[in-house]
């Protein structure tokens, strides 16, 4: 299975089924052969006595289109057909009927030949029956030089805002035709992929980037070979920004719809949406539609652009609210806000010409040179149950700790200035999360020794923060089995003898467990962990023993 469907033939059905379950909707029976979704909160006799109706529709895959547009301030109602194939003309005029009262229906047609004959056949039987009943094909891709009837393409949904627009605000139908078909007349789009896209139980055909590819993945206008997002949006861009400055006259501010053809993700079209930014500013387009996946073509990993004019009448309509959920609304552009980040360390713990004592610069550097010298030993038991770099990575904290010292950088006259400083040189310069954990470790506890010369406390207060954010608890096999019983004993009052004793025992006591619970033993196999202490742990250890 490479795509989520259940039976091909069922897909439509299905989609709409599901946007039933979950909107304010009717959906035609399906026993009735037709795929036809109307607003719930309309009346034909109510609403559509004295307010157009707008139809619109075509083959499913198109998704949200058109489905995803029915709502206030949008369409009525949206006739299905099967994936890339136009509803019969029974099925429109079976629309027509359910959505059209005194006031009349619009129906807004993509310029394919089976939507224009099948919904025209069917506004004509419409008419016989006297309904009234328009019809405004859009035809708004610019990709094909060469054809007479330019193909319908996204901007087909902005054309669904206008009229919706305006019938919401109660104008007739020869006025919501006319206004449709005039915004119709204004936008033109163009499109890229580079993949088509793939039908349901098909498998997808390889095809080659091109530009102007049509919705049912008709052949593009031509092959192209963008080296990276931003050309890629150029190819399309820059034709029609050529085509809408030759219609003006001049440059134009405008208004952009993004189109996902429904592959790309989130990032993609984040970046195809800075490059549209980037090249035309808030001053050339002041406002955005999208980015999103309106009118896509299956899983086509590609995009369009549509652009229209900004001009009052236009930014009004598109602006205007609606329920259709499809409809991403608009997003004015502004230039960004920016702003300096504020990087000033009052607090800095290494500083030049940083204060000295000799017995506690000693009592340090034996710890410093205690843990260097464990450097084999650490990485032989992290190899047993890890990746086998516990004592390189410690090292790199002991030589960055020892470089400090050397140019009196790091202040060494009162605990909680070197503590913090050793917190600092940690987050720094050692590897691994090692490294952050024992930062937080020193950090935490230099805080509390600032304001209270109780060791034992300041430990815990700095043991808890590490467990808080590392999640390791005791007997997870981790360099906590060893501090936390170390903390006890100074706690007990039993001095830095029993401490090390108590972290040594510790770190002992990880030998004899199977199962790790956080850090890398956790993904170790039992049997591999069986006798082999924690190299954390073991650090632990022989970093009290030294202080003894």
């Amino acid at each position: 299975m490479k795509r989520f469907y259940n039976d091909a033939d069922a897909v439509v059905d299905e989609l709409l089924a599901a946007e039933a379950h979950l909107r304010s909707v009717r959906l035609s029976t399906h026993a009735s052969g037709m795929r036809i979704m109307v607003r719930a909160d309309w009346c034909r006799n109510e609403q559509g006595a004295d307010k157009v109706a707008v139809l619109s529709g075509g083959g499913a895959g198109h998704e949200p289109a058109h489905a995803g547009f029915v709502g206030e301030g949008m369409l009525t109602g949206a006739v299905s057909g099967s994936i890339f194939a136009s509803p019969s003309v029974e099925a429109v005029l079976a629309g027509i009927r359910e959505v059209c009262g005194t006031a009349g229906c619009l129906l807004i047609v993509k310029n394919y030949t089976g939507d224009r004959l099948n919904f025209g056949l069917a506004a004509e039987r419409a008419r016989l029956e006297g309904l009234k009943v328009e019809m405004v094909i859009v035809s708004d891709d610019i990709a094909l030089d060469d054809v007479t009837q330019p193909r319908g393409i996204a901007g087909t949904v902005a054309v669904h805002k206008v009229a919706g627009y305006y019938a919401t605000q109660g104008h007739s139908l020869s006025e919501v035709a006319r206004l449709a078909e005039d915004a119709a007349g204004r936008l033109m789009s163009m499109g890229m992929a580079l993949e088509g896209a793939a039908l349901p139980g098909q498998t997808r055909e390889e095809r080659r980037p091109e530009l102007g590819l049509g919705i049912h993945n008709e052949t593009g206008a031509r092959e192209v070979s963008p080296d990276n997002a931003r050309d890629a949006l150029n190819l399309v861009l820059s034709p029609l920004l050529e085509a809408m400055d030759a219609r003006h006259g001049k440059r134009v501010p405008l208004i952009a719809l993004l189109n996902n053809l429904g592959c790309c993700s989130s990032q993609e079209m984040s970046t195809l949406t800075f490059d549209l930014l980037d090249q035309l500013g808030p001053e050339r387009l002041p406002m955005l539609i999208g980015p999103a996946p309106m009118m896509t073509s299956l899983d086509m990993h590609g995009f369009s652009i549509t652009l229209l004019p900004f001009e009052d009448d236009l930014a009004t309509a598109l602006s205007a609210p609606s329920t259709a959920p499809g409809w991403p609304g608009i997003r004015h552009v502004t230039a960004p806000a920016w702003f300096e980040p504020d990087t000033r360390d009052e607090q800095r713990a290494l500083y030049d010409n940083a204060p000295q004592n000799d017995a506690m610069t000693a009592c340090l550097n034996k710890v410093l040179v205690a843990i260097g010298e464990s450097r084999e030993a650490l990485d032989e038991l992290d190899a047993r149950t890890g990746d086998g770099d516990a004592g390189s990575s410690l090292k790199e904290g002991v030589d960055a700790i020892q470089k400090a010292l050397r140019h009196q950088r790091l202040p060494a006259d009162n605990w909680p200035a070197l503590l913090a400083g050793i917190g600092e040189l940690l987050a720094r310069d050692m590897g691994g999360s090692s490294g952050v954990l024992l930062s937080i470790l020193f950090t935490a506890s230099a805080a509390e020794l600032a304001n209270n010369d109780d060791w034992a406390h300041a430990l815990t207060q700095g043991a808890n923060r590490m467990q808080t954010y590392g999640g390791a608890q005791p007997g997870d096999r981790t360099m906590m089995d060893a501090l936390w019983p170390a903390i006890r004993a100074l706690e007990q009052g039993k001095g830095l003898e029993g401490a090390a004793r108590a972290a040594r025992e510790g770190a002992e006591y990880t030998a004899t467990l199977a199962n790790a619970g956080a850090g890398r033993s956790s993904y170790v196999p039992a049997d591999r962990l069986e006798g082999v202490i924690d190299p954390g742990a073991e650090a632990i250890a022989r970093a009290f023993e030294a202080l003894v």
